[in-house]
């Protein structure tokens, strides 16, 4: 069996929470940045890249807080992707905390993957 590691990313953004939470709580704002299309029925997401697609099911969500999914064709039970605002109680400043698991010799690269994704979605926002 394949383990694989917990990590998190810690990413200010300037924009508040209720829009922030729009862009990766929504189908259509996770279109505009995460993936080609997305699409959802319920609990289930369909991302859509390149004509392939894959899907993910809402574990936990807290609007304007926070969003859990886990990979339908993943079949570790322990793993998920998480977007997560926090905001700091003197500063009000706005952070995006993403958590995601990889493999022990793709940390590296995944980090980078989200390091390129949150930079679109700054992109997006104007952030």
């Amino acid at each position: 069996m394949i383990i694989k590691i917990k990590f998190e990313m810690e990413f200010p953004i300037q924009a508040s929470p209720h829009m922030l939470y729009q862009y990766f709580g929504t189908p259509s704002g996770l279109s505009e940045w995460f993936a080609d299309n997305v699409n959802s029925r319920g609990e289930i997401y369909t991302f859509i890249w390149n004509g392939s697609e894959e899907q993910a099911k809402v574990l936990q969500e807290r609007p304007d807080e926070k969003i859990k999914f886990k990979w339908l064709s993943d079949g570790d039970d322990k793993t998920f992707f998480e977007f997560k605002i926090e905001v700091d109680e003197i500063t009000k400043d706005v952070s995006l905390i993403v958590t995601d698991f990889a493999e022990e010799g793709d940390i590296e690269e995944s980090q980078m993957f989200w390091e390129n994704q949150i930079d679109g979605l700054k992109r997006t926002i104007g952030a």
